[in-house]
């Protein structure tokens, strides 16, 4: 896939990876819908495929949680840059577009959460921020199902849904909400039946 862009669309990129660095409550995960709207929907910088593949690798791979987002922008970069065979200069966009949103994501959010965590442990026995943390609990349950949703959709063969996928992520679900097993076993298992080929 190739793509054309100019530097008022880096920035547009920047500025977006900025906003939803504060939106991205309990981590940058939770924003994956707003990322796919803007980066594939919108602009069609990415296709479904390299979106999926980017937070399935990421999440799959050892380290921080938000990795998938430098896998992204380093897409966007090889996709400007005409693809990872295009020789020197798609790999330096690739990683311009790494760095774009590493930093739009990580500096807001990591400034925020520096100064919140340290008045919010100063006033800790304060009624408001006993109930602001309470409330956020459901705010992050809802956008991980966004996550979720749009992860899943992106997983058919044509028009046709793929069902079994959302009764595995029903049965997991379940599995974690009333049991104590750990989630590396459910992980284990979605590999195995992955190799498989069940799903």
């Amino acid at each position: 896939m190739t793509i054309v862009m100019h530097w008022q669309d880096w920035l547009a990129l920047f500025a977006q990876y900025l906003m939803l660095s504060l939106l991205s409550i309990s981590g940058a995960i939770t924003t994956v819908p707003d990322m796919h709207r803007f980066l594939v929907s919108d602009h069609r910088w990415l296709t479904d495929a390299q979106f999926s593949s980017s937070v399935a690798i990421a999440q799959a791979a050892p380290g921080p949680n938000v990795l998938f987002v430098a896998l992204m922008g380093w897409n966007v970069g090889l996709n400007a840059g005409g693809g990872i065979g295009a020789g020197l200069q798609a790999w330096m966009l690739g990683l311009l577009g790494l760095a774009i949103t590493m930093v739009g994501i990580m500096l807001p959010s990591t400034t925020l959460t520096y100064f919140a965590t340290r008045w919010g442990h100063r006033n800790r026995t304060r009624r408001g921020v006993r109930a602001f943390k309470q409330g956020m609990a459901p705010i992050v349950i809802g956008l991980l199902v966004a996550t979720g949703w749009v992860l899943a959709g992106g997983n058919h063969a044509g028009n046709a849904p793929a069902w079994h996928l959302w009764l595995l992520s029903g049965v997991a679900t379940f599995i974690v909400w009333r049991t104590r097993i750990h989630l590396l076993w459910l992980l284990g298992a979605g590999a195995l039946l992955g190799a498989l080929g069940f799903v």
